[in-house]
């Protein structure tokens, strides 16, 4: 399965103000801006991290996601979510030439932790043999940060202060989470009950 973010988060969307306030750093001062290269860091890694954690992606970007072939011949779980749209299905054979798959063929089916594309008639189109499968979805909470979920936004800023405080640690590489983010992202990890793969 190969899965790339094709949007590249601009540092107009990120919590600057935000992380400032949370770390308490003064304003009015002609310094300000000195660490905002230090600051955006932490910021990408901690919302990097939540969302690795959620398997949901909280700033909206277009994701393309490609797998040899569909795991249910009816319907297909995304990896990740919320799922907005799905801008576009294609299948790929072996000289990687496109064959686009109409729209009337599959509905998004949308789902807090496990969204769907599921095929309007008997099964979803496959690819030829050493083809693959192309999906194109857009994928998050909010095009802004204030469209985010309030717990989630709470949980980037404490991590994103956590990494800032302990930036020099070397003690802390066993990757450990902060208890309050751990608390404040626990409603949206996905939950899996039973075998792999039942939905």
């Amino acid at each position: 399965m190969y899965l790339m973010d094709e949007t590249e988060l601009p540092l107009s969307v990120l919590p600057m103000a935000e992380f400032r306030a949370q770390l308490r750093l003064g304003t009015g001062f002609a310094e300000d801006t000195l660490q905002d290269s230090v600051l955006e860091g932490f910021l990408r890694a901690a919302l990097a991290a939540v969302e690795a954690r959620c398997g949901k992606l909280l700033l909206s970007r277009i994701v393309t996601w490609r797998l040899p072939d569909w795991r249910d011949g009816s319907v297909q779980v995304f990896p990740l979510a919320p799922v907005s749209a799905v801008d576009a299905v294609r299948l790929l054979d072996a000289e990687q030439e496109i064959t686009e798959v109409a729209a009337s063929a599959y509905v998004l089916e949308m789902d807090a932790h496990a969204p769907r594309l599921r095929s309007t008639g008997a099964s979803l189109p496959s690819p030829v043999g050493g083809g693959q499968i192309e999906i194109v979805a857009s994928v998050g909470f909010a095009a802004t940060w204030s469209g985010v979920p309030a717990d989630l936004q709470q949980a980037v800023l404490l991590l994103a202060a956590h990494f800032y405080e302990y930036r020099n640690e070397t003690a802390l590489a066993g990757g450990c989470m902060p208890f309050g983010v751990t608390s404040l992202i626990a409603r949206y990890r996905p939950v899996r009950i039973g075998l792999e793969g039942a939905q």
